[in-house]
């Protein structure tokens, strides 16, 4: 389980609140119960060796996918999605569209400039999180892509890439003021 705090002095993963010098009257525990969590990392390292260019837009480069399962009769959950991209800028400077799609429809989107120009930076590292909610129970596949929107202008994907998704339910909130039993 997975807590969370509002004031310090309380800690306890295994979801019982425990006081730990807390601040007394008002401070309560949040626990959490994870549903699912994966992980995948097609590229562990940046590898300027082995660039994988990125296509212009419409078409896309798939980067990572992940299968996440909520469990049946879980109707309220949030599912965390953070992704991690090595990118590298060939020419011009590329405008870069990173998406997240859930089970073929997309949930998100972010866009970052890439520059090519050798004296300035040479590899870029996005870090990018979403947050999807209430998914219906079952199955759900996510897929990281990445496409270039500037015509006329290249990258490439050089690594790390990193795709993670933790899926969580809230189970309840243990104030101060009831019994710790």
């Amino acid at each position: 389980m997975l807590d969370t705090k509002n004031e310090p002095g309380w800690s306890d993963m295994s979801g019982a609140a425990q006081p730990n010098g807390g601040s007394g009257s008002g401070s309560h525990l949040r626990v959490f119960e994870i549903l699912d969590f994966q992980t995948v990392e097609p590229r562990n390292s940046t590898n300027p060796g082995d660039p994988e260019p990125i296509p212009h837009s419409p078409n896309r480069l798939t980067l990572a996918t992940l299968i996440v399962t909520i469990p049946r009769f879980i109707t309220i959950n949030t599912v965390e999605l953070i992704a991690t991209v090595g990118v590298q800028g060939l020419t011009g400077t590329s405008q870069l569209k990173f998406r997240i799609f859930r089970d073929g429809a997309q949930i998100f989107e972010t866009q970052t400039g890439v520059e090519s120009d050798p004296t300035s930076e040479v590899f870029y590292t996005e870090t990018f999180q979403a947050i999807d909610t209430n998914l219906r129970f079952g199955t759900h596949r996510f897929v990281l892509t990445v496409e270039n929107a500037t015509a006329g202008a290249e990258a490439a994907v050089v690594g790390p890439i990193s795709f993670s998704a933790l899926a969580i339910r809230r189970i309840g909130r243990t104030d101060s003021d009831e019994s710790c039993d």
